[in-house]
């Protein structure tokens, strides 16, 4: 891998990531993965016997395909009153992100988050960008305190078994050795869903991105298929289906 500076350098996070579903009926799995932790301005440039194990493409995140992600990220900001033209752009400053990479040529991202610094290197913001099993996304901008924590409505269709209502509480306090990431539906005074992260930091060596995938062969395509499989395992249960509504698209995301 390239050399980089240590403020650039990419990390792997192994992660063990859990869903509780308290209401109507209660469900519980935790599954292992993992995810990148990458500068948007400086992706890993892998070694070409190791590139199938860990793609990184523009078009699997907002925005314009053609474009870049950073450039992306910062037109979004800008439709959310977040850019140069009102005088509150991050004047270049640092952008990360949390997500998973394609693994020969596939990826499925039900979470990726974007960590977003001004210019003198305060965090600024955070979008967390969230994709559904039925190939659609959205952004949710996020003004985190100084634990990471920030409320946000929900406003996108993720599971046939819930709605589009209530609000989620998050917890995205950015990386460090420890990764720990929480998201809470909250819905008058109940929680009936509850989603963490958490992992541990590696230097994405050569020896460290082996090891992940040898861990967790074919990443993205398990994900996909053990939620799916929980789906399955929610309908043979008798869960009601809720129909998924028309998802009218963020401007400067799809």
């Amino acid at each position: 891998m390239s050399a980089q500076d240590s403020s650039h350098r990419t990390a792997i996070y192994r992660t063990a990531i859990s869903h509780v579903r308290r209401t109507p009926l209660r469900n519980a799995f935790t599954y292992r993965s993992y995810s990148w932790y990458v500068d948007v301005d400086h992706l890993p440039q892998l070694p070409r016997v190791l590139r199938p194990l860990a793609g990184f493409r523009v078009e699997d995140h907002l925005g314009d395909p053609d474009g870049t992600l950073r450039g992306n990220v910062e037109r979004y900001l800008a439709t959310r009153g977040i850019g140069p033209d009102q005088g509150t752009g991050l004047d270049g400053g640092r952008i990360t992100m949390l997500a998973s990479a394609r693994v020969f040529g596939h990826v499925f991202n039900p979470l990726s988050v974007f960590w977003c610094h001004d210019g003198a290197g305060a965090l600024r913001c955070v979008v967390v960008e969230v994709h559904n099993t039925y190939g659609e996304r959205h952004c949710y901008l996020l003004e985190t305190d100084g634990a990471g924590r920030a409320s946000v409505p929900k406003a996108f269709y993720v599971s046939p078994f819930n709605d589009v209502d209530g609000e989620y509480r998050m917890k995205l306090p950015a990386p460090g050795e420890r990764l720990a990431v929480s998201i809470v539906l909250e819905r008058e005074g109940h929680q009936p869903f509850i989603a963490t992260m958490d992992g541990i930091r590696r230097d994405a060596t050569v020896r460290n991105i082996l090891s992940a995938a040898l861990a967790v062969p074919l990443a993205p395509l398990r994900v996909a298929a053990q939620i799916r499989w929980q789906g399955i395992r929610l309908w043979a249960r008798r869960l009601p289906i809720i129909k998924k509504p028309h998802h009218p698209s963020q401007e400067a995301v799809q």
